[in-house]
């Protein structure tokens, strides 16, 4: 240890080292971030401006939407410059907290989708008692634990990382900071950490899962027994799109932590957090703005008040 350099910098890993692929995957994920700044935005102001659309399940994809926002600015922008950077570095304190806020952001963003699948259980399932069961209260409970549970999940994983000796290689496999990678570059032993990882994974991402697999055993069986099929149509409608954006998230990390270990890569493992890093939060405003009637009409509303003004 008291020969070796303590690194300062890390090297992200190149997605390409041609530079006319870097060039046009500098314009693909341009196009990508603007999109899901822009839908995310969208659906904000539209939640917003639109009191029809002040109900819990779109209390809480206003917030969905604003941990999308969140979480593809902690990894985006950054990689956009180091598509335009010589040396694609970033500081090791840099790292840890790029680190830290992607955690915060997946752990509260698969906790506010087991709120949204519990919405859509008391919504089906128990209508009579649906605004008792959500009320405004229980509604900014909800999110706030759905934070506060990311909070904590970063928070131990970040001290435990913070205590870690890195003094080469300084090269990351991979485009951002992620924590395995990360773990990978340490000259210490990283043992605890991997046991605090695992646990934290295991006991936070199996409950919101959890979570909402029963909710939905309960909303299909309940769908089941209605007798019409309009009736079955129209109480799936209410929760399809959110059944989209939940197989986006868990099929991902499914096929992620269950793949053979003889295809494992450094290129497959990008691939999928490219999928629930930067493609889910620009496909979660659209399949929702296609797939919810309500939005489109709040949204055709805005958009035609957009119009009047400027005419005026």
């Amino acid at each position: 240890m008291e020969n070796q350099t303590t690194v300062t910098k890390f090297i992200l890993r190149k997605l390409s080292s041609d530079p006319q692929t870097q060039i046009f995957l500098f314009s693909m994920f341009l196009v990508i971030y603007l999109i899901t700044l822009g839908g995310n935005i969208v659906i904000m102001v539209v939640i917003r401006a639109d009191s029809h659309l002040h109900t819990p399940m779109y209390f809480f994809l206003f917030h969905l939407s604003f941990v999308d926002i969140c979480y593809s600015s902690v990894t985006v922008p950054n990689m956009l410059m180091n598509f335009l950077a010589e040396h694609k570095t970033i500081s090791v304190n840099g790292c840890i907290i790029q680190m830290f806020f992607i955690l915060l952001s997946i752990g509260a963003e698969i906790f506010i989708l087991s709120a949204m699948a519990y919405d859509r259980y008391a919504a089906i399932c128990d209508p009579l008692r649906y605004m008792e069961r959500m009320s405004k209260g229980i509604c900014v409970q909800l999110v706030s634990g759905a934070w506060t549970i990311g909070f904590f999940h970063a928070l131990l994983n970040t001290v435990f990382t913070s205590k870690l000796h890195f003094c080469g290689p300084n090269q990351i496999n991979h485009f951002s900071c992620e924590l395995p990678p990360l773990l990978q570059r340490s000259c210490t032993d990283t043992l605890t950490n991997q046991v605090v990882l695992l646990t934290s994974v295991v006991v936070f991402g199996s409950s919101s899962f959890l979570l909402t697999l029963i909710s939905y055993i309960y909303i299909i069986s309940t769908i089941l027994r209605i007798r019409s099929v309009e009736g079955r149509r129209k109480a799936f409608s209410t929760c399809s799109s959110h059944l989209i954006v939940v197989g986006l998230w868990y099929l991902t990390a499914f096929f992620q932590y269950t793949k053979p270990s003889s295809v494992s890569s450094v290129v497959l493992d990008e691939i999928f957090s490219i999928q629930y890093s930067i493609l889910t939060p620009m496909l979660n405003p659209i399949v929702y703005s296609l797939k919810n009637k309500e939005v489109k009409i709040a949204l055709g509303k805005t958009l035609g008040k957009l119009k009047f003004l400027k005419k005026c």
